[in-house]
């Protein structure tokens, strides 16, 4: 006969107690908790809140994966960093500062952006996976990759006063597996369409509700309680304080789960998400550009961001603003390509765009991807 766990089978029982006297979570519950593995992509905006309530509520072991640094401009949002961190590891950072809140937890930084390489091995290690990036690449790479390994993740997502939740790939009773990211959205949406979060900005709030519903939804599935969001996706306006839960059914032409898969294994997804313009824009990839840097081909630079943001980080060359731009073309030379960058690669397609009516030479390139792809790739 089995006899109920005493609380002194669980770590530090005075901890964790309020949540223990929860029925639906218990010594039980607070012991799966323990046993559990978590994986946050992202210590950003979204993981950081996330991050906070994981750790207070005693998961035995945490992983941080980022391999940016930070910056001035996440404090009003990136909670668990101060002024003094700037430039500093967010994964180190990150985990440095959550031991200190419990050392009951296992916490492990990996410095690094995920990639096709190092996906498989980092997710191996974990039960369930919260997402908290803010690039379409790595969100698809997650999203396949978790389908693949049979894992969960929970998603995340903001924009200006907009936050979204879901849970994706949660095994159901009969042993299949729920809706993933794609029968949301199959594919990406075209670059022109997608506002830079530079430009269009987020109110530092909801990422903390949106990260914090994340951790929730976290804990639910490693105790075992109700309410999953698997198949359903909750929107959230900040502003009016309302929310909606819109279902998520599964698509017969999901390109990696449907009837007739296309996508049997993890593809280049700068190259999915980011694809040449067909509207006279060239481009250069991060490896193209490496290349001509390290063999010191003559090409001009041009950052067409705001200044505060070239300030933060930059990968070199002029500073020029895309509202600026026109004023540059009797600048541009035949024998000389240009090479234009931003964050994401949108803005500096736009400025391509602007200048092609008043230049006649075929030299003008789009870093694809932008500083975004820049800094995954140098990793």
């Amino acid at each position: 006969m089995k006899t109920a766990k005493s609380s002194q089978q669980i770590p530090a029982y005075s901890r964790y107690r309020r949540q223990i006297r929860l029925p639906e979570i218990g010594l039980e519950g607070q012991e799966k908790l323990r046993s559990a593995s978590v994986l946050v992509v992202g210590a950003g905006g979204l993981g950081c809140p996330a991050l906070l309530y994981l750790i207070a509520a005693g998961i035995g072991k945490i992983g941080i994966v980022d391999g940016d640094r930070v910056e001035l401009c996440n404090l009003h949002r990136q909670v668990l960093f101060s002024e003094k961190d700037v430039g500093e590891l967010k994964s180190e950072i990150a985990s440095r500062k959550l031991k200190n809140r419990n050392s009951d937890v296992k916490v492990t930084s990996h410095n690094f952006w995920l990639s096709n390489d190092n996906i498989m091995e980092t997710l191996a290690g974990y039960d369930i996976v919260i997402d908290g990036t803010d690039n379409f690449p790595t969100r698809y790479l997650i999203n396949d990759a978790c389908i693949f390994m049979e894992k969960p993740f929970v998603y995340g997502s903001v924009y200006r006063f907009e936050g979204q939740l879901s849970l994706f790939n949660d095994e159901q009773p009969d042993g299949t597996r729920g809706p993933n990211y794609r029968d949301l959205f199959p594919e990406p949406p075209p670059a022109e369409l997608v506002p830079d979060c530079s430009d269009a900005g987020v109110m530092g709030v909801l990422p903390g509700i949106i990260g914090t519903m994340q951790a929730n939804e976290v804990i639910k599935w490693i105790t075992g309680m109700d309410g999953l969001m698997n198949g359903r996706l909750l929107i959230f306006d900040a502003v009016q304080s309302e929310s909606q839960l819109v279902s998520i059914p599964k698509r017969i032409d999901n390109p990696v789960t449907g009837e007739n898969p296309s996508i049997t294994r993890l593809i280049d997804y700068e190259q999915f998400c980011n694809p040449a313009n067909g509207d006279g824009v060239d481009e250069i990839s991060t490896k193209e550009l490496k290349n001509w840097i390290k063999t010191g081909k003559d090409f001009r630079l041009i950052d067409v961001r705001q200044p505060e943001e070239f300030e933060v980080s930059h990968l070199g060359g002029e500073l020029i603003p895309l509202e600026q731009i026109d004023y540059i073309a009797e600048s541009i030379r035949s024998d000389q390509p240009v090479v234009f960058y931003c964050r994401t690669g949108r803005r500096s397609a736009e400025a391509i765009r602007k200048l092609n009516p008043h230049v006649k030479f075929n030299n003008l390139y789009n870093l694809k991807g932008g500083m975004e792809s820049w800094k995954r790739m140098s990793d």
